[in-house]
């Protein structure tokens, strides 16, 4: 029975502080492994996790499954970029590494069979690939990826226009390739929740929703009216 089997049916909770803000007061491994802790107190069949830091301290805290990843680099592909940052995620505790599997190139120069086999020869980690579009994940299925993801759809040039969340490339997914489906990118909600499994969804990952409260406060102050206190 794998690993991926006892996500089935369940919320996997992404406990990352935000990419985009290095001064996130949450951009810290111990205040990740206690999100972690809580979020798998509260139900969370597995969490994704940010660099080998936080999986090493996110590991010791919870006993569930971990999917790791390593965000590095500002080129297009920086979702665990080359073999090397998917091996060392893998070897901090990961027992699932995601790593992009878009057609865009790598900066190491290889392909992502390259990397998926550098993986497996080196650790026993399974691989999850993030994907924008039904093709690049039939495509990530055939080069040995053990799940796909619904990661990048809206954040690649072949998938701009698709809706957010993109339930639709769930659904073609979910009848389009053999191996589990995880639903991810921006899932706010119940409802939403719900619509993923619907279409097929093997498991939904929810992030910034749950934990980043530098992300939910922004959100709400955003939608305030101007007025006293509050220009």
């Amino acid at each position: 029975m794998s690993v991926l089997d006892d996500l089935a049916g369940g919320l996997v909770v992404s406990c990352q502080p935000l990419p985009d803000d290095p001064d996130d007061p949450m951009r810290d491994p111990y205040v990740q492994a206690r999100v972690a802790a809580a979020v798998v107190r509260g139900g969370a069949v597995a969490v994704r996790a940010n660099g080998p830091a936080d999986v090493r301290a996110i590991r010791a805290a919870v006993d569930v499954p971990l999917i790791g990843l390593y965000k590095h680099g500002a080129a297009d592909v920086f979702i665990t970029p080359t073999a090397e940052h998917a091996v060392e995620v893998a070897l901090a505790g990961a027992a699932i590494v995601a790593v992009d599997a878009t057609d865009r190139p790598r900066p190491d120069g290889r392909t992502f069979a390259d990397t998926v086999r550098a993986l497996r020869e080196q650790t026993g980690a399974l691989v999850l690939a993030d994907v924008s579009t039904l093709a690049e994940g039939v495509a990530a299925v055939e080069a040995g990826a053990d799940a796909v993801a619904t990661t990048l759809s809206g954040y690649t040039a072949a998938s701009a226009d698709a809706e957010r969340p993109d339930l639709a490339l769930v659904a073609a997914l979910a009848a389009g390739v053999p191996v589990p489906v995880f639903a991810e990118g921006r899932y706010r909600d119940g409802e939403q929740v719900g619509r993923a499994f619907a279409a097929g969804a093997h498991a939904v990952v929810v992030g910034n929703a749950l934990t980043s409260p530098l992300w939910l406060t922004r959100r709400l102050v955003s939608a305030l009216r101007p007025g006293p206190g509050n220009r």
